[in-house]
């Protein structure tokens, strides 16, 4: 009964989102977009207490901190107020499909709205996050379309190549520019950005080369990003240019509210979200390391439940 409401809210609200809904409206709609992600807790260390706690931390003892941070919802609010994208494209059967995503606003961080830190990790630990917050990383043809759709394309900002890209420090450094970026042309927080960093992406790529993180985007313009697409690295790299962009695992097809697993395994609808056609076997993508198949599933009557096969933790070759 529970999954029917659910079903027939969405069918009533998210098409209303899309149209610039009346506040209630939106309230419910984003209510359910983002209900899997805790509330933040009252006495939740600021991004700078944040970066002073993992400041000498290294490698997964300061992935265990981010975590751990971000699953119990310290992250700031504006966050949580995800944005409507709209994509569409003609697939091979020659018909048109539309498709509206909606997306976190600007790159995962820790903190809160005036005191964050923009937190670069590891693909285990953004898949961590991101499956439980009820969320997918984006595929290259989203992340353009998001680019293409920001309110403000802010400038990528490299730094210094060299070891210490990976360090807290940079990733300190980094998020004060961008920052800085924000005041100069009078942003505020919660506004669709992008541009400043590189995205975590889903490829058919990491399908035939498991241990790997897939990155792309940091664009300078549309169509013309400084990082094409790349599985160079191992899936436990990060640095301080990479970032972690949310994608609701509901999106609306033709209106219709349906999973986005579903759709980007379609080979008839995957097209619109994917300019590799279908992303096969997302769900495995999804479930790097053990333990995540019963966190993905999203609930019956929705999406699919089908099982997801656990990776072994320790098969990545480093």
């Amino acid at each position: 009964m529970q999954d029917a409401v659910l079903t027939c809210l969405l069918a009533l609200l998210l098409p209303a989102l899309c149209a610039v809904a009346s506040k209630a409206d939106r309230t419910l709609v984003l209510d359910s977009l983002t209900g899997q992600i805790p509330s933040r807790p009252e006495q939740a260390l600021m991004g700078s207490g944040f970066a002073r706690t993992v400041s000498g931390m290294k490698g997964v003892e300061r992935e265990q901190a981010i975590r751990a941070e971000l699953s119990r919802g310290n992250i700031p609010e504006f966050l949580r107020d995800f944005k409507p994208v709209r994509l569409s494209a003609t697939n091979s059967a020659g018909e048109t499909i539309t498709a509206t995503i909606f997306v976190m606003p600007d790159y995962l961080a820790i903190g809160s709205d005036r005191d964050f830190l923009y937190i670069p990790m590891s693909l285990d630990s953004a898949i961590d996050i991101v499956t439980r917050f009820g969320c997918i990383l984006p595929t290259t043809r989203m992340v353009d379309a998001i680019y293409e759709q920001s309110a403000c394309r802010l400038q990528p900002q490299p730094l210094l190549p060299g070891p210490q890209m990976r360090s807290t420090a940079y990733y300190c450094r980094h998020s004060d520019m961008i920052r800085g970026q924000f005041r100069a042309l009078g942003l505020s927080a919660g506004t669709l950005v992008s541009g400043h960093k590189k995205d975590l992406v889903l490829t058919n790529r990491l399908c035939r080369r498991e241990g790997r993180v897939a990155i792309y985007g940091w664009h300078r313009c549309p169509g013309s990003p400084i990082q094409p697409l790349s599985i160079v690295h191992g899936a436990r790299y990060a640095d301080y240019s990479h970032g972690v962009r949310l994608v609701s695992a509901i999106v609306l097809i033709d209106g219709e509210g349906r999973s986005i697993y579903d759709v980007l395994e379609d080979p008839r609808l995957a097209p619109v979200l994917s300019d590799e056609g279908p992303i096969r076997d997302v769900r495995r993508i999804m479930a790097t390391g053990a333990d995540r198949h019963a966190r993905i599933s999203p609930p019956s009557g929705l999406f699919s439940t089908r099982p997801v096969p656990a990776r072994p933790a320790n098969d990545f070759p480093w």
